[in-house]
Parts: C-alpha cells; structure tokens; sequence
C-alpha cells in the first residue's frame, strides 16, 4: 500500500498542485490529512495563495482514498462544508498487520500516547520528524504549506513498510523501516 499523508494546509493552495504530481507519480492508494485543512490560524499571517475553495476542491477530487482528521483549527462548519468526512482525534489504517494511528497532534502525540508497540502518525507542530521511544514510532510529516523551524514545507510517504519525510523539492528528511505481516492466503 501507498500512502501519502500530509498536514496542515492551513486553506493555502500554494504547495498542492506539487502534491498532485507526487500522487500520481506515487500511485497512491490513500491520501491522508492529518488536520488543520482550512483555517489559517491566528498565530500564522495571512497568505496570498489562502483559497479554501481551491483546498476543497483539491480534497474532493481524491474523496474515494482520502482520509481527513480533524486539527484543532478544523470547525463543526468545517466539517459540514466539506463534501467528504473529517474524524475525529483519531484514526486507524492497517497494512499487512502493520497499525498505522492517525491525529492531528494537539491531543495525542509523543507526550500523550499509551499504546504500546504502535506507530502514530501525526501533524500540528508544523515541523517534520521521525522519532522512536519507548518501542513506539512517532511520524510528524511537517506542513506543507506553513512550515516552522526553517523547514521547508514536506510530506510524508508509506510504502509497505517504509516510511520517509520528503520536502516539496523531493529531498528526505528522514526515512524509517518498519517491519510488515505479510499476509497470505
């Protein structure tokens, strides 16, 4: 499975149509956002390229593999607006045994999490990383279009067990091997 997770568009179109060529090129079976889709926020400024109509429709066209979490900017109206659905604080993917926890970050993150053995993939921090602890992985993606700690705005690629933080000029900022059931019949 592949699997393109991004975070924190913040409604900003800037990055998305570089966003569209690395699903095609990836040939991604679902796309993941973890949170934050349309408001800017009132700790970031305003952007030029902010259009949450463009982010919608953008979102939508990928509405059959798409995989929205709420963020903490993301509202009920937020919700109601979009023509796909948004969960709630968490979600779950499963990959050949491998569990994959979905959240937007501002509830569970490296400092909040009691499961054990997991990985949780998550946004909020504007900043990409990859870290291990406890025999737990824990995947922050960055944002793609507001990125902080002079980062360049990034995304996050699975592929059947592999996991690699890449900027939007293609660079990896970091990767992780995970270990996969591959499961027969």
């Amino acid at each position: 499975m592949t699997i393109l997770f991004l975070s924190d568009i913040h409604g900003i179109k800037k990055n998305l149509p570089i966003v569209k060529k690395k699903i095609e090129e990836y040939k991604c079976d679902k796309i993941v956002v973890l949170g934050d889709l349309y408001y800017i926020g009132p700790r970031n400024k305003m952007e030029e390229e902010y259009d949450i109509e463009f982010v919608k429709d953008f979102l939508e066209s990928y509405k059959d593999r798409l995989i929205c979490i709420r963020g903490n900017c993301d509202s009920e109206v937020d919700k109601e607006y979009s023509p796909f659905p948004i969960v709630d604080n968490l979600g779950l993917i499963e990959d050949n045994g491998l569990e994959i926890y979905l959240t937007h970050g501002h509830i569970y993150n490296e400092t909040n999490w009691n499961k054990a053995n997991s990985i949780l993939v998550f946004g909020h921090y504007h900043t990409p990383f990859i870290l291990e602890q406890e025999n737990n992985l824990f995947i922050n993606p960055g944002s793609i279009s507001l990125p902080k700690d002079n980062h360049y705005p990034s995304y996050l690629l699975y592929q059947d067990g592999h996991f690699e933080i890449r900027d939007i000029e293609d660079n990896i900022i970091d990767e992780k091997d995970v270990k996969i059931q591959v499961i027969t019949s």
